[in-house]
C-alpha cells in the first residue's frame, strides 16, 4: 500500500506542474491579469486625451473663437481696439525705488529756515 500511495502522490504533483509552471499556468495567468490592468489604465488616459483633442480639432473646424483664443494666448495677439499691459511681478518686487532728486543750493538762492536756523547767530559776547 505504501508504495501506491507514493507513486499517486508523484502523479499528482506531475499533474500540477503544468498546472502552476507550465504554459498556460497560473503564475503565468496572474502575470497577464497585471498586464491587462495597466494597459486598461493607459487606454483610459489615451482616450480622454483623444477626446480633449477631437473637441479641440472640432473647435477649430467650427469657430473662430478657438482660433482667436490661441492667438491671444500662444502668440500674444491682441485686437486693434484693445490695450496691452503685462505686470512682471518678479521685477516690480526688486526692483529699487527711484532715488529723490536732490536739489544743492546755490550761493545765489536765499537761504532756507533751516539754513538760516543752522547758521550762527550774534550774541552779546560776539559783539565786544
Amino acid at each position: 500500500m505504501k508504495p501506491l500511495a507514493i507513486a499517486l502522490t508523484g502523479l499528482l504533483l506531475l499533474i500540477q506542474y503544468p498546472l502552476w509552471l507550465g504554459k498556460g499556468g497560473w503564475l503565468r495567468v496572474w502575470e497577464l491579469d497585471r498586464q491587462l490592468a495597466a494597459q486598461k489604465g493607459t487606454n483610459k488616459r489615451l482616450e480622454a486625451r483623444n477626446a480633449s483633442l477631437e473637441g479641440e480639432v472640432r473647435d477649430l473646424r467650427q469657430g473662430l473663437f478657438a482660433v482667436e483664443e490661441r492667438a491671444r494666448y500662444e502668440l500674444g495677439m491682441v485686437r486693434p481696439d484693445e490695450i496691452f499691459v503685462q505686470i512682471n511681478e518678479t521685477t516690480a518686487r526688486h526692483a529699487p525705488r527711484p532715488a529723490t532728486p536732490q536739489t544743492p543750493i546755490r550761493p545765489a538762492q536765499a537761504p532756507t529756515q533751516l539754513q538760516a536756523a543752522a547758521a550762527p547767530t550774534a550774541t552779546p559776547h560776539d559783539e565786544r
